[in-house]
């Protein structure tokens, strides 16, 4: 039996009520469950479509393989809160609280589907945030244009392809880094040393095409 949840001043009586609804529904068995599973289906699935839509112009994403991932997400939040509904305080609405489950599941698979996409091409945007992300300094950005160039030329001709991955999750596209170990099987100490290795290997091919100094930081 689900015991009642704790009234809060964060929530109306309306939202508090609704909350135990979703709670005693997800908690008990047979049609009940199924019935309001169905209904939190609907409303994960909508908010995936949002959340995939909103980072999925950056990678070329759209129609079927878009629609995939936001249904991909929304079924293992449903079963993620399905399994933890009995933690589920009340200190806000229950929808509020499983958006953050979607949410996750999304921007974890689009990450998953931009390491694994072959031939993602980036904005001009992503490349012109990339001298700072590396520490160049504001006195390299007058060769700004040049620069972008020969760091392109660099992640693609001195970096391997697990470098080119960890780089282009990391610095790009702005990955977190225990979300990229998960995703790549390795430990969170294997992707720093990765960066490391292709951080060297940009600056000591910088250095070469003279765009870094010896003491200056990439």
């Amino acid at each position: 039996m689900v015991e009642s949840l704790p009234q809060t001043r964060s929530v109306s009586a309306e939202a508090a009520a609704e909350n135990r609804a979703w709670v005693s529904d997800l908690s008990s068995t047979g049609d009940r469950r199924e019935l309001a599973s169905r209904r939190l289906y609907d409303v994960l699935l909508r908010a995936a479509r949002s959340e995939a839509g909103r980072r999925a112009a950056r990678l070329r994403l759209a129609g079927p393989e878009l629609d995939d991932i936001a249904h991909q997400a929304a079924a293992d939040a449903l079963l993620a809160i399905c399994g933890k509904v009995e933690t589920f305080r009340g200190d806000c609405k229950f929808t509020t609280w499983a958006y953050k489950f979607v949410i996750f599941d999304v921007g974890a698979k689009v990450n998953r589907h931009f390491w694994q996409r072959a031939g993602v091409a980036f904005d001009e945007e992503d490349w012109e945030r990339l001298p700072a992300r590396l520490g160049v300094g504001p006195e390299a950005h007058a060769e700004s244009r040049d620069l972008m160039a020969a760091v392109r030329r660099a992640v693609d001709e001195t970096l391997t392809a697990k470098q080119r991955t960890v780089f282009v999750a990391l610095v790009l596209n702005g990955m977190p880094t225990d979300v990229l170990a998960e995703q790549l099987g390795a430990t969170q100490n294997a992707i720093y040393k990765t960066m490391f290795d292709a951080r060297r290997k940009l600056r000591t091919a910088l250095i070469a095409a003279g765009y870094l100094q010896e003491h200056q930081p990439a």
